[in-house]
């Protein structure tokens, strides 16, 4: 119905051809490009209203639909590949009430009996079905529209270390094996704080980085990729009879598995597990949206059978996001260090999921636009992925009067920002290179603490350099004398000599920040170190090909021709001649031949958990200075787990996979401290 009445036909043709478009418009985001604009609350909602539409007048429904296929995430430049048996989605439930009205069709379909369920963590990642044939991954392929998908097997074996391309033991001659690809919270982190540190937009959730990583058709990039697998496909020969069992097969197989799921007798058993998994899960490396609840009979399975789009036999239930309400009350925009200028909201403080939040995301003038969002507007915020604040919607009853629409294009000119939007992209970038906005950002990167560290150059002296014409670009920096600071404001004798002196003890700073500093996009801290660690000098670097470039750990394709990109721009390489000529420091000493070796050459050590002395940037120098490098996740490759307190999911994972576990002082005598 129509705002509580019948609709006529008419009215109803045209209400169903607006759903569809809409409800493809949101497939198309989702399951393609990796993103979104609705909740999954709000896209369920605009699909009951299309079913019932078209169940009330069903010659509508059965009429042909320009629209594209609902769930189909295949896209161009993939090769296609059909599943041997249909992969399904879940529909979705949101109350404990809806749960129940599951497990009553059930009722209905095995009456007087006290069904067996599975409970499992809901993973908010993306979709995937691998195929071992012999014990050999021989394909690995998304869900598609279902009934085919995209083989993404290369950019799986590139980004996910942990999966095994061979079983253990006994396993059935053809198997499909279905799970979600993820990306741990950690690794999420690390990538938005170097994006962060660039000044880059932000990613909003794991969920949509993943998405976009796998379908990366130069291969995942140097992001790293989780996957988890729990579902069942084809089968040759078919030997398991419950799901609980299937789970044991797959952990006896080698394989990553979830860490946790529930056997219930009964839909009062399977809600308290629902009860306790949404305790618990807050304390997973990875984000979990909700539970599914399974029949975990493969008998029972088959004989609840399937609708069109879903299993009858199983669902998900949707866990509601921690949000909150507050003013909005102001929108600024932050210049990145390549020009792309991102709206920001500055907000009244308010406490969110256990943090205070005073600033979110827009992403763009099209998300501004689309939610109708004003400065002095109430706005409901929650964080995406549980991660990253953004404005959900607009509470306009609580609008003020005179409250006017916000214009993007016409703030920017009011900020004297000079900027034009990208060509077929919802984003802006500032015009020109010599824009003031965009040499205070790079250079505020050149001198910060990642980067050379340059003590006492923080964004108010740098506003000033640039202003005052002292500062075009980074190697500048290095022909400043004390005179020329002493006219700017707060600028002494003694405080003009500190910043050239610092300026000048920043020419020898280790080799891998001024890799980092020079901002070639998809660089950050850890790819500077490991590209320093593999060609020991920045012109060998500068030289390096791409196929050379890929040689070295977590440098993908995609990264490779950005750094070759980037080095064969005349501008750019004007700079680092400069700044060469300036005397910084270009060259490392390879490790000498035969030389003597620490503990930790050539080693590989994740940090987890609170260390009794040392922070985790003094944990990481020592390991660094002993040779080794850290890294975020624990895989087969890592050498040791540097554990503390509170250490959670990595040294869960470091028992499993064998991985040796050390504590501070354990460390400490490893490395002679």
């Amino acid at each position: 119905m129509l705002g509580g009445r019948m609709p006529e036909k008419s009215e109803a043709t045209r209400r169903i051809q607006e759903l569809r478009e809409t409800i493809a418009r949101h497939d198309e985001l989702y399951y393609r490009q990796g993103t979104l604009e609705i909740e999954d609350q709000e896209y369920d909602a605009l699909k009951r209203e299309l079913a019932g539409l078209e169940a009330e007048f069903p010659e509508l429904a059965s009429e042909a639909s320009p629209t594209k296929r609902v769930g189909d995430d295949r896209t161009e430049g993939f090769a296609k590949v059909k599943h041997r048996e249909r992969m399904m989605s879940l529909d979705n439930t949101y109350s404990e009430a809806e749960l129940r009205e599951f497990a009553a069709r059930l009722g209905r379909i095995f009456p007087d009996r006290n069904l067996p369920y599975v409970v499992e963590p809901k993973i908010d990642g993306v979709a995937v079905c691998l195929t071992y044939e012999g014990g050999q991954l021989v394909r690995a392929v998304t869900r598609g529209n279902g009934v085919e998908g995209d083989d993404v097997t290369a950019n799986v074996r590139e980004g996910v270390p942990a999966l095994p391309d061979t079983l253990k033991g006994d396993a059935p001659e053809v198997i499909e094996i279905r799970g979600e690809l993820y990306m741990t919270r950690a690794e999420f982190l690390r990538i938005n704080t170097e994006r962060e540190e660039k000044q880059l937009p932000l990613f909003a959730n794991p969920r949509n980085l993943t998405a976009g990583t796998i379908k990366q058709l130069a291969g995942v990039g140097g992001r790293r990729l989780e996957i988890v697998l729990y579902g069942l496909g084809a089968c040759q020969p078919r030997t398991f009879k419950t799901q609980s069992e299937f789970h044991a097969a797959v952990k006896g197989w080698g394989l990553p598995t979830l860490e946790k799921y529930w056997s219930a007798q009964g839909i009062d058993e399977a809600w308290a597990c629902i009860e306790k998994l949404d305790t618990l899960r807050h304390d997973f490396a990875y984000e979990t949206d909700g539970a599914v609840v399974k029949l975990d009979d493969f008998a029972l399975q088959a004989e609840a059978g399937a609708t069109a789009k879903s299993p009858r036999w199983a669902i998900a239930y949707k866990f509601a996001a921690e949000q909150a309400e507050t003013l909005l009350e102001k929108i600024d925009v932050q210049i990145g260090r390549t020009g792309a200028v991102t709206p920001v909201a500055h907000l009244k403080p308010v406490q969110l999921a256990g943090t205070t939040v005073s600033r979110a995301t827009l992403h763009n003038e099209d998300e501004i636009a689309r939610k109708d969002i004003r400065p002095g507007d109430t706005v409901v915020v929650q964080k995406a992925g549980e991660i990253i604040p953004q404005v959900l919607r607009v509470v306009t009853e609580k609008r003020p009067a005179d409250s006017q629409p916000f214009e993007f294009a016409a703030f920017l000119q009011e900020k004297g920002i000079e900027a034009e939007r990208v060509p077929g992209q919802a984003f802006w970038r500032l015009k020109g290179r010599d824009d003031p906005a965009l040499i205070r950002r790079r250079i505020a990167h050149f001198a910060g603490k990642p980067c050379l560290d340059i003590e006492n150059l923080g964004e108010a002296v740098v506003d000033q350099l640039v202003t005052q014409g002292l500062v075009r670009d980074p190697a500048d920096l290095f022909t400043l004398k004390v005179e020329d600071l002493l006219p700017l404001e707060k600028f002494a004798q003694k405080s003009s000599e500190n910043l050239v002196a610092a300026i000048d003890a920043s020419r020898r700073k280790e080799v891998w920040r001024l890799v980092h500093a020079l901002g070639i996009p998809n660089v950050g801290a850890q790819s500077a170190k490991d590209l320093v660690a593999h060609f020991h000098s920045l012109p060998a670097i500068m030289r390096a090909q791409p196929e050379e470039l890929e040689q070295v750990d977590g440098i993908g394709a995609i990264v490779a021709q950005s750094i070759r990109t980037f080095f064969e721009d005349e501008a750019q390489l004007d700079l680092v001649e400069r700044l060469i000529a300036q005397g910084l420091r270009i060259e490392e000493e390879p490790p000498a031949a035969g030389g003597e070796e620490t503990p930790l050459t050539g080693k590989t050590v994740v940090l987890t958990g609170t260390l009794p002395t040392l922070s985790r940037d003094e944990a990481t120098a020592l390991i660094e200075k002993a040779g080794g490098k850290t890294s975020s996740s624990v895989s087969k490759k890592t050498d040791y787990v540097l554990a503390g307190d509170s250490a959670g999911s990595k040294l869960d994972k470091a028992r499993k996979l064998g991985v040796s576990i050390i504590d501070e002082d354990a460390f400490r005598a490893m490395i002679g401290e």
